[in-house]
């Protein structure tokens, strides 16, 4: 695995590759160098400036799979129960061998461009880490600075350290977990260590780095030549983020399973979590760092309209962005040759939502579905549901284009999804167009707008974050549920109860608070939990990852992939309503976590396979 890696790219590690958009001023000189020139370690890393170009390019090594896999036929960044496509969906057969292409890449180019194709997890990872460890390594060489400069340089390096470790974990488990500069010529004995193990690892980095990183750039000295464009730079903000979190997966059911034979939560570890998610609520509350979005601006999280493509999506809740930024390379836009108004994938497929995860949806009043007084009623099934379904969902009925003058626009102007719909997949009113194949479309990345005729799609930016507040909010809720032990439970950190976190995002959403008995248990509140999850982080890939750290991706409630069928009555409204299983999710307890590729678990006797693999 290492060996192999370190073999490929050794002679990249003195690069002074700066990404685009995070050039700082003065590097230019030293990128001018011929390819033939003498670079010594002086040069790189004798200087800030260098030096932190040195850095930059770990910015490139965050991942953003959701763009990777655009287009691609075979893949979806949502391998759980949130999807459907006209393709088959990544692991729904149980198939994880098929992660070589997805996440370890047939020849990843770790040149700088934009084809996001060329970006994979696995290589990625590894060499972020191998050149997180060289940067530790020659911070001696750093000498003619401040004591500001030297920190934030060793904070980022210790930051990426643990996080890209931490992105490998989520998927194979515990690691070796490689702190020191290897030669590709030792031998490999670095053991193979327990999820919690390596999680221990990965905290003490992201704690360190924390204490290193500033608040805000722009505050500082080190950030003053380039003020104004430090939003994606690494901060105190996005160590203790990654660390919070890093702490509770470790404390989760199916790691601390892994670890120590319990499936149960680690209630020190949540105690631990909980203590770093209150800390950052606070100084957000504190210092305005960040700040939940009003309902109004909630899908600035997610899409921005920007003229000239100069504005990214993210407003003053997402903390952490894919850093690699290509304007116009928009995965999920309306298809604009073979379905105008597609919500999903690119090329031919599309990607929609199943009926099964819409029924998480509850009720404007604030219910679940399923609660006899929650007024929700199967005939009508898309009436007085919770305001971010009207945000998140395409369903029967829904406009989809304003500007319908021209035929083409009139025929697609709102959305015909029933059995017999223009934009229900296989049905001779389709014309063989690629439609939905479960009744509905999502709109959470292309909004209305994105269409030939609206035309919108030129100024449209849209990116899954990587972390935002409100995730910080509802894992906090979790750690102190699962290490304080009530729902009425706070951090010593911060006086706000775990109910009082969840119904934090729940106000923004405009729904009122959890009723009695879905605090009344520590099981009743967790269910609520795992279902507010479901709908605020709706298709950003959290999914597959929670269901799995719960253990509880193999429960029969999450195996069925389901669409609506219906007819459309004289009236316009739905009839004849029943739900139909399209897929059934292959899930085993081997599929907790991915299998190394074999050359990998073949390299020497200390790093096996994972079980059933």
């Amino acid at each position: 695995m290492i060996k192999n890696i370190l073999k490929t790219y050794r002679k990249a590690f003195v690069s002074c590759m700066v990404l685009a958009g995070f050039i700082l001023g003065g590097c230019e000189n030293y990128l001018d160098r011929s390819p033939q020139a003498t670079i010594t370690d002086t040069d790189v890393f004798g200087s800030f400036i260098s030096f932190q170009g040195f850095v930059e390019e770990m910015y490139d090594c965050v991942i953003d799979v959701h763009k990777v896999l655009g287009g691609n036929l075979s893949y979806s960044f949502s391998a759980s129960d949130e999807l459907l496509s006209t393709a088959p969906i990544i692991w729904d057969d149980g198939n994880y061998w098929t992660q070589t292409t997805f996440l370890y890449g047939a020849s990843p180019n770790f040149a700088y461009g934009s084809n996001l194709t060329r970006m994979r997890v696995w290589p990625f990872a590894w060499y972020g880490i191998r050149k997180a460890n060289l940067g530790l390594s020659k911070l001696d060489l750093l000498t003619d600075v401040t004591p500001e400069q030297k920190n934030v340089i060793r904070g980022q390096l210790l930051f990426f350290r643990g996080f890209l470790h931490f992105e490998l974990m989520r998927y194979y488990g515990g690691l070796a977990y490689v702190d020191e500069v290897l030669s590709s010529s030792e031998e490999l004995t670095l053991p193979r260590l327990t999820y919690k193990e390596t999680a221990a690892k990965v905290s003490k980095d992201l704690e360190e780095a924390a204490t290193l990183l500033p608040l805000k750039w722009d505050d500082t000295e080190v950030g003053r030549p380039t003020i104004g464009n430090n939003g994606q730079r690494i901060t105190k903000i996005h160590a203790l983020s990654m660390l919070g979190k890093n702490l509770l997966y470790a404390g989760s059911p199916m790691m601390n399973e892994s670890s120590t034979g319990s499936n149960t939560y680690d209630a020190a570890l949540c105690k631990q979590a909980a203590e770093v998610f209150g800390q950052i609520i606070k100084i957000c509350n504190e210092t305005g760092t960040y700040r939940l979005q009003t309902w109004a601006t909630w899908t600035d999280n997610f899409w921005v309209w920007s003229p000239g493509n100069r504005d990214r999506p993210g407003g003053t809740e997402v903390i952490m962005n894919p850093t690699v930024i290509i304007p116009g390379y928009v995965r999920f836009t309306t298809n604009r040759t073979s379905n105008p108004v597609q919500y999903g994938a690119g090329n031919a497929r599309v990607e929609v939502p199943t009926h099964n995860f819409i029924k998480n949806y509850g009720m404007a009043n604030g219910l679940p579905i399923d609660d006899p007084e929650s007024g929700y009623n199967p005939n009508d099934p898309w009436t007085g549901r919770d305001p971010r379904f009207y945000v998140d969902i395409a369903y029967d009925g829904v406009r989809l284009v304003d500007n319908a003058t021209a035929a083409a626009a009139k025929a697609n102007e709102f959305a015909q999804l029933s059995n017999s719909g223009f934009h229900r997949n296989g049905t001779p009113a389709s014309s063989g167009v690629a439609g939905s194949v479960t009744g509905y479309f999502y709109r959470k990345w292309a909004p209305k707008g994105c269409n030939p005729w609206d035309n919108r799609w030129g100024n449209f930016q849209s990116y899954h974050p990587l972390m935002r507040l409100a995730d910080v909010y509802l894992m906090y809720a979790e750690a102190v549920l699962h290490g304080y032990g009530t729902p009425a439970s706070t951090s010593t950190t911060i006086a706000l109860t775990a109910t009082e976190a969840v119904n934090t995002i729940r106000t923004r959403a405009q729904l009122p608070n959890l009723t009695a008995k879905y605090i009344a248990s520590k099981d009743a509140f967790m269910k609520q939990i795992i279902r507010e999850r479901a709908i605020e982080f709706a298709f950003e890939g959290h999914r597959f990852f929670d269901l799995r750290r719960w253990n509880i991706s193999g429960n029969a409630e999450y195996l069925d992939k389901t669409a609506i069928d219906f007819d459309r009555g004289p009236n316009g409204k739905p009839i004849n309503l029943r739900e139909r299983v399209v897929v059934k999710r292959v899930f085993e307890k081997r599929h907790n976590w991915l299998p190394f590729q074999l050359k990998d678990v073949r390299l020497y006797e200390g790093f096996p396979q994972n079980p059933g693999w």
